[in-house]
C-alpha cells in the first residue's frame, strides 16, 4: 500500500509541555500513537516540572495558540480535539473561538486545574471560564473528584457533580476515582442526566505522573477512529490501566504510564 493512502485519524490536542516527558503533550502523542492516530500538538503552557511535581510555568500567548491551531486545521482533516491544560483565561476563550468555527469535531476536556501534587495551574477565573465557554461545547469530559468538586461547587456529591456539569452542556462525564479514598478505583460515566454505568479498576500500588492525560488522550484517539462514546470511554480505561499496570519509575517522583506496553516482550 502507497503510505499516503493510509486512513490514520488526526486528533488536535491542546496542552502543556512537559520537560519530564510523562504528562502534557508528550502523554497526548504516545496516547494517540497507541490508538492508530496522528497527533497534531498546539503548545498552550511551556512548564517547569518533573516526576515530582510542577514548579513553575508560562502561558503561551493566545495569539500563537489561535496560528498554532489554524495552521493545523486549515492543512489536516481533524477527527477530534483534545484539550488539556490550558495555561490562562484567554487560551481557554481562543480555544473556544476555535471550537466555534468546527462545531461539527467532537471535543475530549480533560479539566486540569492543579498537578498531581496540587499546585494551582488555573485559579477560579479559569474555572469560570471553563464552566461558561468550553464545557457547553464538550463531547466528553473527564475530571477526577477534586476537579469535579472545582468545577460544580454547589454540589455535595460526586454523583452531583456530575449531573451539574451535564447541566452546563456536556453530553457525557466521566468521573475518575483514582484520588478517592476507596479500596478499588470506580469510575463513573453519566450522560443524559443519569449515571450511566460504574466501572471498577484494582487500585495499583503507586501514584502515577501522567495518568489523566492518557486517558482523555485515548479516549478522542478511539474516538477519531470511528467508536461512540460509551465503547471509547471503555476501551480508553482498558488501556490506561494497563499503561499504569506496567509503569515505570525513571526519576525521583511518581511512576509513569508505559503507553507502549502493548509493544514489548512481556508474556503478559
Amino acid at each position: 500500500m502507497n503510505p499516503g493512502t493510509l486512513n490514520i485519524p488526526v486528533v488536535l490536542a491542546f496542552a502543556g509541555h512537559d520537560p519530564s516527558g510523562g504528562a502534557g503533550l508528550q502523554a497526548d502523542i504516545e496516547a494517540l500513537a497507541s490508538q492508530g492516530c496522528h497527533a497534531a500538538t498546539v503548545v498552550t503552557a511551556l512548564t517547569v516540572q518533573d516526576t515530582q511535581d510542577v514548579s513553575g510555568f508560562t502561558a503561551v500567548e493566545a495569539t500563537q495558540v489561535i496560528a498554532q491551531a489554524r495552521a493545523v486545521l486549515e492543512d489536516m482533516p481533524v477527527a477530534v480535539f483534545k484539550i488539556g491544560m490550558l495555561g490562562s483565561v484567554e487560551n481557554a476563550e481562543a480555544i473556544h473561538s476555535i471550537l466555534m468555527d468546527y462545531p461539527e469535531i467532537p471535543v475530549v476536556l480533560d479539566p486540569v486545574l492543579a498537578s498531581g501534587h496540587g499546585t494551582d495551574l488555573g485559579g477560579q477565573e479559569l474555572i469560570e471560564v471553563l464552566q461558561a465557554l468550553l464545557l457547553p461545547v464538550t463531547t466528553i469530559l473527564t475530571p477526577n473528584g477534586p476537579e469535579a468538586r472545582a468545577l460544580a461547587p454547589e454540589a455535595d456529591t460526586l454523583d452531583a457533580c456530575a449531573l451539574a456539569l451535564l447541566d452546563h452542556g456536556v453530553d457525557y462525564v466521566l468521573v475518575t476515582g483514582g484520588h478517592e479514598h476507596t479500596p478499588q478505583v470506580i469510575n463513573r460515566l453519566y450522560s443524559g442526566q443519569r449515571l450511566l454505568e460504574t466501572f471498577t479498576w484494582e487500585r495499583l500500588p503507586h501514584s502515577y505522573h501522567g495518568s489523566g492525560c492518557t486517558l482523555a488522550a485515548s479516549i478522542a484517539g478511539l474516538l477519531a477512529q470511528g467508536l461512540e462514546p460509551f465503547t471509547a470511554v471503555h476501551e480508553a480505561q482498558d488501556y490506561t490501566w494497563n499503561t499504569l499496570r506496567h509503569g515505570y519509575r525513571p526519576g525521583l517522583g511518581q511512576h509513569l504510564p508505559h503507553r507502549f506496553f502493548w509493544s514489548g516482550n512481556d508474556e503478559d
